[in-house]
């Protein structure tokens, strides 16, 4: 049998001398012991899959609500994309793939149903009460709202994941609380790729499922040119390939492309910076994890198309302002009478006051179809309560 111990040396002989080694995580707040044939990065993993929350994100929407179409990415279906590129690329660069697979996994799990929309609406109405953003909140789930132990609230994960989850940075992604993580120095180069994976996984998905509910056009995005080289590879070495297929092609090779060059940079990065141990990634690790200049002006390019044809497209605006009001409507409806929340929340609001945030992570909690519900079992007359 490979137990953990024999687990740990293939890590130690197969690993980079700058990854993070499952034998030398800082360990978890709660001492435990450990289990006999998992790793600590593994047995974090599983926590995750089989937590309360990592379930709700199959009905928690990117960029649609969930009724809008059973084809649209969920947040549990970006998550699995992200955690394939990551574990991937951790791969590439023998880095400890468990970690960033576990930090992929978990990196959505605070976000509030109906996407940016809802989390804009959400931090917008916690504005008086310290704000709200996604990362500290999945922070919150793993630490203290998931409830699956006697001894201890939260998951109690190791060290390296919890900061990975904080410091989870993109595009859309700025930590701005980062409790006790502010001297460990930058984020371990498993983190780190998860910060990109999640881009390459956005960008793509995205325009794969704006091209299938047609606020895409494969004329339209004939200007962007990162698109636009690719899919002329693609038009050249299938032809007579339907177009569905040569969609799917073309976002295929777009993700190779993505991954190939930034697998490269980033040991281009290494060598530069002269990483050489996990101390090195702590103190110079700043945008190790990169993609090219040129790769980067593409993807801008890409990103602002998106930006301007798609998140901007009348019926996703509509989604939007339909996501915001139900929030609002369901948080103030909470504040002026917190008795109508479930009995759990208003019991921790009775010890611990703070009843805003506790509202919050109620509604944070939610899925797209439960909170159009609760909704409606709170403003229509005629639905059953």
């Amino acid at each position: 049998m490979l137990n953990r111990e024999a687990y740990e040396e293939r890590e130690k002989e197969f690993l980079a001398p700058y990854a993070q080694l499952s034998s030398k995580s800082l360990g978890r707040q709660h001492k435990e012991s450990e289990c006999i044939f998992r790793s600590s990065f593994q047995r974090d993993l599983d926590r995750i899959v089989h937590s309360t929350a990592f379930r709700r994100l199959e009905y928690k929407t990117q960029v649609f609500i969930n009724h809008e179409g059973d084809y649209y990415r969920t947040r549990l279906t970006h998550s699995l994309e992200v955690s394939q590129i990551s574990r991937g690329l951790a791969r590439m660069l023998r880095l400890n793939e468990d970690l960033a697979q576990t930090i992929a996994l978990a990196h959505d799990l605070g976000h509030t149903p109906f996407g940016h929309a809802g989390e804009a609406a959400m931090n917008s109405l916690m504005e008086s009460d310290g704000g709200f953003e996604h990362n500290f909140q999945s922070y919150r789930v793993v630490t203290k709202l998931e409830e699956r132990y006697p001894d201890f609230l939260g998951l109690n994960l190791s060290y390296e994941v919890l900061e990975g989850i904080l410091k989870h940075s993109t595009e859309y992604d700025h930590p701005k609380n980062l409790e006790g993580f502010q001297k460990s120095g930058y984020p371990t180069l498993e983190a780190q790729i998860v910060n990109y994976a999640d881009e390459i996984a956005y960008m793509n998905h995205d325009l794969d499922d704006g091209l299938q509910y047609g606020m895409l056009t494969f004329k339209s995005l004939e200007a962007v040119s990162l698109w636009h080289e690719t899919f002329l590879e693609i038009e050249k070495r299938h032809p007579s390939a339907p177009e569905k297929v040569k969609r799917f092609r073309t976002i295929s090779r777009l993700i190779h492309k993505l991954i190939d060059n930034l697998q490269e940079e980033t040991r281009k990065n290494i060598e530069e910076k002269k990483i050489k141990t996990l101390d090195d990634v702590r103190q110079k690790g700043k945008q190790l994890v990169t993609l090219s200049p040129e790769m980067k002006k593409k993807t801008g390019e890409l990103k602002k198309f998106l930006f301007d044809n798609m998140y901007c497209h009348w019926r996703v605006v509509r989604m939007a302002e339909k996501a915001k009001r139900t929030i609002k409507d369901l948080f103030e409806a909470y504040v002026s009478n917190p008795k109508i929340l479930p009995e759990e929340f208003y019991d921790r609001i009775q010890e611990e006051g703070k009843t805003k945030r506790h509202i919050a992570d109620y509604i944070a909690g939610m899925t797209d179809r439960f909170a159009l519900q609760e909704h409606k079992k709170l403003f229509d007359p005629e639905e059953r309560v």
